[in-house]
């Protein structure tokens, strides 16, 4: 093998009469980062539970290094760090003790543990708060020793379920920090996410599932390519909710739209025909709507966009 590698072979995960995951095929080979992108219930948890064996496929294999994790689960696991739904912690223990378990549980030999347990602690930006109990630590905080015990055996594959999810903003942007710098250390890291602004700050590739189903696998720049429409798109800011269907209608109506999307009550989504002048004309016919139109401004990811005509296929 010559380098980290993550296989999905005709996965599939019943209970009962629902259909969690749909024989998902996915290989992932190389030191990256891809994000596992898809709606709340899609089925990102589950692939990862079966991908290291917390849960039985129905059907399918998973492979981890070209090692079989359902014929041995040791041996696939033994080079794999994992954090899902985000563990808790003994709040009497300090980061080093815990770490320390963890290293012992991962079979660190003693004469190395002192050493990688500085490095992970450095890793995850926690080495001032080595020896402080864990109990007083913030969320985001008790979320940065979690991803350090996934480390802390210097795994080549990392898998990740949603890290950042339920974090405050500023914890959100230390943990995506965090991932961008073990991309710098020859890991194959697979994260699940449900948020577009974090996969495209953090992912190199990007597999979008929805409803138990791949859509696709590729890398950002390729989905661009492959999914966007060329037209040029604007989210408008309102003032007011949007609650009258037929004024939606109104904008659509307008020469050179191209599509109109409601992404929330106070915030459309434009595609439109044309250039500068073209735009110029539509906005000022947009204000004449007196919708109380308050800002103009690109989208933040062309992602987002292709997430959404995705996810709507499958509706």
């Amino acid at each position: 093998m010559s380098g980290p590698s993550i296989e999905a072979v005709n996965l599939t995960k019943r209970f009962g009469s629902f259909t969690a995951l749909d024989r998902l095929n996915l290989k992932l080979e190389g030191a990256k980062c891809v994000g596992f992108l898809g709606p709340n219930g899609a089925g990102k948890t589950t692939s990862l539970k079966m991908l290291t064996d917390m849960i039985f496929p129905t059907e399918g294999e998973c492979f981890l290094n070209g090692i079989s994790v359902q014929a041995d689960r040791k041996r696939a696991l033994a080079d794999a760090g994992v954090l899902i739904e985000s563990p808790e912690i003994y709040p009497s223990l300090t980061p080093r003790e815990a770490l320390g378990m963890v290293a012992d549980l991962r079979g660190v030999e003693p004469s190395e543990r002192s050493g990688r347990i500085d490095q992970v602690l450095s890793e995850v930006k926690m080495q001032d708060w080595a020896d402080k109990r864990v109990g007083k630590f913030s969320k985001g905080m008790k979320q940065r020793i979690n991803i350090a015990a996934a480390l802390v055996h210097d795994p080549e594959v990392l898998l990740l379920d949603e890290p950042a999810t339920g974090l405050d903003p500023r914890g959100m942007a230390e943990v995506r920090d965090i991932v961008r710098d073990l991309k710098k250390r020859n890991r194959l890291i697979f994260m699940s996410s449900h948020i577009l602004q974090e996969v495209t700050d953090v992912c190199d590739e990007v597999a979008l599932i929805d409803k138990g189903k791949l859509l696709f696998y590729d890398t950002l720049a390729n989905v661009t390519t492959r999914f966007a429409d060329g037209h040029p798109t604007i989210d408008v800011g309102l003032s007011r909710p949007l609650a009258d269907e037929g004024r939606l209608k109104e904008v659509g109506a307008i020469a050179g739209v191209v599509s109109c999307v409601l992404l929330e009550p106070k915030r459309l989504r434009l595609k439109f025909a044309g250039g500068p002048e073209e735009q110029e004309r539509l906005l000022g016919e947009l204000v004449g709507l007196h919708l109380g139109v308050n800002s103009l401004s690109e989208p933040e990811s062309v992602l987002e966009d292709i997430y959404l005509k995705q996810i709507a296929r499958g509706d």
